[in-house]
């Protein structure tokens, strides 16, 4: 499925897991579980060893994938393996990408099921081969937008992404926080076009998606807190809080208010 279709039955909801944690072998079914769980499109992270993005949680779910021996090539064969009715999105660094080739890294993506790939330290200004390798493949590439992005720039990146636009909720690393910035809704309501906008960095319970939705996003992404879950084992409790964050933000959309 398109991310495209996909969002014609908005709000989403985006979940986040880092491929390979706690093993290789494990990620398909997890991501089976989350898609049958409710989420709408799932992001598979590729670890780094040197993530620059990324908070505590994640960073140590990536030494975890690593030293369980997750890497490049392993990756897409998960991804492949995850066979979900749902849209799965890649998010990782620019040098692994372009240590593989551009074409070629667009190419997996298709041939696993990818049909989105999200690489944060990438800016849209440098970002011409990547696209085109991208556009070849029938790949979506995905920016990024934060809320101190100047109003002139956010108009750029909101005319350069495609799927959706990917609105970082504060500045900083990602992490799970107890509340969302008045900053977060000032960046939701200057987008300046139509596309989709989804909401992510710090979301971690259903009460932040369903004021995110509220707020005007179109999407939320969830990411650490469903990370720390897998940390502990906690699967079931990862479907609990996913169903719960779904129907919270389904209700605000067909209410037009937050859910209590």
């Amino acid at each position: 499925m398109k991310i495209s279709e996909a969002f014609e039955k908005a709000p989403l909801l985006i979940v986040y897991i880092c491929a390979g944690d706690p093993t290789p072998a494990a990620t398909p079914q997890l991501v089976r579980r989350l898609a049958a769980a409710g989420a709408d499109i799932i992001e598979l992270g590729l670890p780094h060893s040197d993530p620059i993005a990324d908070g505590p949680t994640i960073q140590a779910a990536a030494q975890r994938a690593i030293a369980a021996g997750m890497n490049t090539d392993v990756y897409f064969q998960a991804a492949a393996q995850a066979d979900v009715p749902v849209p799965k999105v890649f998010m990782g660094y620019y040098n692994m990408v372009y240590a593989r080739g551009l074409d070629r890294f667009a190419q997996d993506c298709a041939r696993a099921g990818i049909t989105g790939m999200i690489v944060p330290d990438l800016p849209p200004e440098e970002a011409g081969p990547l696209h085109k390798a991208c556009v070849s493949s029938g790949v979506d590439l995905i920016f990024l937008a934060a809320p101190n992005t100047p109003a002139e720039r956010l108009k750029m990146i909101e005319e350069s992404t495609s799927g959706f636009l990917y609105l970082v909720a504060r500045t900083g690393v990602t992490g799970a926080r107890s509340d969302l910035l008045q900053s977060t809704h000032e960046l939701i309501a200057r987008v300046p076009g139509n596309k989709p906008k989804a909401v992510g960095f710090g979301i971690s319970t259903p009460a932040q998606a369903a004021e995110v939705i509220a707020a005007g996003a179109d999407g939320v992404i969830v990411g650490s807190v469903c990370v720390d879950l897998i940390a502990r084992g906690e699967i079931e409790r990862l479907e609990q809080l996913i169903r719960e964050m779904k129907g919270a933000i389904k209700a605000v959309r067909g209410k037009g208010t937050i859910a209590s």
